[in-house]
């Protein structure tokens, strides 16, 4: 009964990364259709409306460990839920690109938030067996976000004419409302409890709602290792002892954006028009990306927790060369369409089982009990930094009549294959396993 609950209570707070994709790929559709209407400059478009959101989400990032520490994961996840309800609401009814761009923003800070808090939360309450998976959740949600997201925009173009991005946006409206509901049957994380308020009694009956049996033992676990590790006075994340932990959250959100994920999902119809795909036809082979990262998502799930997380990072780096590899020599040598879809499938596939399915557990793991909102905060700001300036630049490059590379962009795709041999040079030689182990185990590992 309480492995039932545990599922479900990770279920609904993973449920924040469902918004979180749909909201990061819904863009996508509305790309094309808000560049003609407001007739915005590449540099204009690529701030203003396409990262607009991931500057939002920077924010949201950088100070989501704040509130996280100081109220609770559970006021925060509903914080969360009632920033993309009007974040759907604004986009949708905007009438000029500055409106759009600030709720669009307030988009962004929700995922931000729920970057921090999500992972924080789910790796809280699961077990060491069952983390990898449990916290593996919220990259699922994302994935499925994603899917949806290319799925709506397909059948919401042609629907309302003009319109279509209006609806494409506004519809996120409807999961925002049920998360928000859905958040009040959480509890709040039994570990916050001990270590920021000190309420026990509730603590207790919040690790027995997650399955813990003994759960003054579990007390004591967590209190004992915060008196071997108390932090003097001064000491911060950026203190000396933490620097293994910070470089580690910092290089996988780094090489996680650096792989170009984002930039594929955002302008996956763009880039298949550059390639001579209709714009229908590039929304449905969008579809066909979105259902690969999810099926790819659900293997790198079920292995995280038996192959690990080093495993899965070395198995996607090696996919990431190939595939970004022949998406290059696809534009290069202008081959076929059947082969760059498949290498973008390859590459989608490659993301799915490895830095897809990790990045969230890895950054949750890193770090000690009291700094790891903070930390999570960091690896999160990181990855958005990155997604941000990305996805601000690339209409710089993509733009047929005025980008860098106008409808080649083929050198894009080889720099980020070379960032990824550089990843797996830092996995094999940096990258501890944390498979199997406490969330205390990993951190004196990591101290010491």
């Amino acid at each position: 009964m309480q492995k039932g609950r545990l599922f479900i209570y990770s279920i609904v707070a993973a449920l924040a990364g469902f918004i979180f994709g749909f909201d990061t790929v819904v863009i996508s559709g509305a790309n094309l259709p808000i560049k003609q209407l407001w007739h915005t400059s590449p540099g204009f478009h690529g701030f203003f409306i396409m990262s607009m959101a991931l500057w939002g989400t920077v924010v949201g990032a950088l100070l989501g460990g704040i509130p996280t520490e100081v109220f609770g994961r559970k006021k925060v996840l509903l914080t969360v839920g009632i920033l993309f309800f009007i974040s759907a609401i604004g986009s949708a009814l905007a009438q000029d690109p500055y409106t759009f761009s600030f709720f669009r923003f307030i988009g962004g800070l929700g995922i931000g938030i729920s970057s921090v808090t999500v992972p924080t939360y789910i790796s809280e309450i699961s077990t060491s067996q069952t983390r990898g998976r449990l916290v593996g959740m919220y990259q699922f949600n994302i994935v499925f976000g994603i899917l949806i997201a290319f799925i709506s925009n397909y059948f919401l173009k042609g629907f309302d004419g003009k319109n279509d991005w209006r609806w494409m946006l506004g519809v996120l409206a409807i999961p925002s409302i049920l998360y928000s509901s859905l958040v009040f049957i959480l509890p709040e994380s039994p570990r916050w409890l001990v270590l920021r308020e000190k309420d026990y009694l509730k603590a207790k009956l919040n690790f027995i709602k997650i399955g813990v049996s003994d759960t003054q033992a579990e007390i004591d676990k967590i209190e004992l290792f915060e008196k071997e590790n108390i932090s003097i006075k001064g000491e911060n994340l950026f203190s000396r002892k933490y620097i293994k932990m910070v470089w580690l959250a910092f290089m996988v959100a780094f090489f996680n954006q650096l792989s170009g994920i984002n930039f594929i999902l955002y302008y996956a119809p763009e880039i298949l028009e550059s390639a001579g795909i209709g714009s229908k036809d590039s929304l449905f082979n969008s579809i066909a990306i979105g259902g690969v990262n999810l099926i790819f998502t659900f293997i790198g799930l079920y292995f995280i927790d038996k192959a690990g997380r080093k495993t899965l990072l070395i198995i996607g780096s090696i996919g990431y060369i190939i595939s970004l590899c022949c998406v290059a020599a696809s534009f290069k040598f202008t081959l076929n369409n059947t082969f760059l879809l498949s290498s973008l499938m390859g590459f989608i596939a490659a993301h799915a089982i490895g830095q897809g399915a990790v990045i969230w557990v890895f950054i949750s793991e890193v770090f000690p009990n009291k700094i790891r909102a903070t930390g999570q905060a960091l690896g999160s700001s990181v990855h958005w930094i990155f997604a941000a300036i990305i996805t601000l630049i690339t209409p710089l490059f993509l733009d047929k009549e005025k980008g860098i590379f106008g409808k080649n962009p083929y050198p894009i795709f080889l720099f980020f294959a070379l960032m990824m041999v550089l990843q797996i040079v830092w996995i094999v030689t940096k990258v501890p396993e944390t498979k199997g182990k406490s969330l205390e185990n990993i951190s004196s590992q990591l101290l010491h």
